[in-house]
């Protein structure tokens, strides 16, 4: 989600930018073809690598940490054109090894942005034997209980060796960029946060809300880490207000095994952008209640930008944003504090009207795209100053740069 919003913001402000991605290893993961790609704006070109070996090439990337089955191609990529930015992001199935790939022209900066900690975790999500939070790293035993072939060549000083070939890499949060150096990772990260695109049109003053009973929302993958199952206790005999939940995911059978019965339980299944936000603006709070480590917290910045609150777990990046907003939120820890919370916002419209207001304040001042783009080409400059002592780019938001 993050990096299709980077996209078409760098394409609206004038940049070219060129995306490449592995359908081998979407495949692999999901086992079907990738859906009908939407139309890309001007200025965006899409390089999907596909591999004679299949779901073998991506083995090989984790295996060996290796990216050969797709060098080739990569490398005639990247000297198509001259790259001004070559940005990393997810890189786990095409190996380590893709850091060193680059075209012969030098004047290009290499950044890497950390969505998951898999710098520093097998298994990306510090999320430690497929049950809980990892407390100290004990990664041979954890990628068995995830039922995943061992890396080896994580007990070697190949990342370390890989990792010098980037000029720069970034956080979303002060948060993601303490526990690399926790775990080990020496590189210096600079913390840019997430942002939240501009919404299309406004609502309309009369909009109707989308369900006909107060509601409290929940949005994200049906997986056990985001912790949605933890939320069905809290509303088990709960007559107040529904607990509507927005996706789909691994764990989605299991919880609505779990919640049969419960009237006041609902899935929405997976739903576009534009329905989602309606279902933000009439919610009375947006639960984010991530049992593992929260990187930054996406649905917080689209709850604040419907000026709605949140009711976070006190838990990973989620702290911090809620935190940064000054009270467009609260955090919990358990299940007492969280009907806690959702008491106070039900039985108070003013309480629930002010902090949604500073979460929307919070956003317009940290979150937005504008925000967001300064931040971005600020580094971008500093980092050209100390690799080559000045900048070689045009620096104003409409610029010239190509991104790979």
């Amino acid at each position: 989600m993050y990096l299709s919003r980077l996209v078409n913001l760098l394409a609206r402000h004038g940049h070219e930018v060129d995306v490449i991605h592995c359908v081998d290893s979407y495949k692999t993961l999901t086992k079907r073809e990738p859906g009908q790609p939407s139309a890309n704006p001007p200025g965006v070109t899409v390089h999907s690598l596909r591999s004679r070996l299949g779901s073998l090439s991506p083995l090989i990337a984790q295996q060996t940490g290796g990216t050969w089955p797709k060098t080739k191609e990569i490398l005639e990529i990247l000297s198509s054109k001259r790259f001004d930015v070559i940005h990393y992001h997810n890189i786990s199935l095409l190996g380590p090894k893709v850091l060193r790939l680059e075209p012969q022209d030098p004047h290009f900066i290499k950044a890497y942005t950390v969505h998951e900690h898999w710098l520093v975790c097998p298994m990306h999500v510090l999320w430690k034997n497929n049950e809980r939070i990892c407390d100290k790293p004990e990664c041979l035993r954890c990628t068995l209980k995830f039922r995943r072939p061992p890396q080896w060549w994580r007990y070697t000083r190949l990342l370390k060796k890989c990792a010098a070939s980037v000029d720069v890499f970034i956080s979303p949060s002060e948060f993601t960029r303490r526990m690399h150096q926790e775990r080990g990772f020496k590189p210096p990260m600079a913390v840019i946060p997430h942002f939240a695109p501009a919404q299309d049109e406004a609502p309309s003053a009369d909009e109707s809300s989308p369900h006909p009973r107060p509601y409290f929302l929940f949005v994200g993958r049906l997986e056990k880490i985001k912790g949605a199952e933890t939320l069905l206790p809290a509303f088990r005999g709960y007559a107040h207000a529904d607990l509507l939940i927005a996706g789909t995911g691994t764990y989605e059978a299991e919880l609505r095994r779990m919640a049969q019965g419960m009237t006041n339980v609902h899935f929405l299944g997976a739903q576009p952008q534009d329905k989602l936000q309606r279902y933000y603006r009439h919610a009375l709070a947006v639960l984010v209640p991530s049992s593992g480590y929260e990187v930054f917290g996406l649905v917080v910045l689209e709850a604040y930008q419907q000026r709605t609150p949140v009711i976070a777990r006190s838990l990973g990046g989620l702290t911090e944003v809620v935190e940064q907003s000054r009270g467009g939120g609260f955090l919990y820890r358990g299940n007492d504090e969280l009907l806690a919370a959702m008491e106070r916002l039900r039985a108070d419209t003013a309480l629930r009207r002010e902090m949604g207001n500073r979460g929307y304040q919070a956003y317009q001042e940290y979150w937005t795209e504008e925000a967001h783009l300064k931040a971005y080409l600020d580094l971008l400059a500093e980092t050209a100053r100390r690799k080559w002592g000045s900048v070689p780019w045009d620096l104003g938001s409409e610029g010239e740069y190509n991104y790979g």
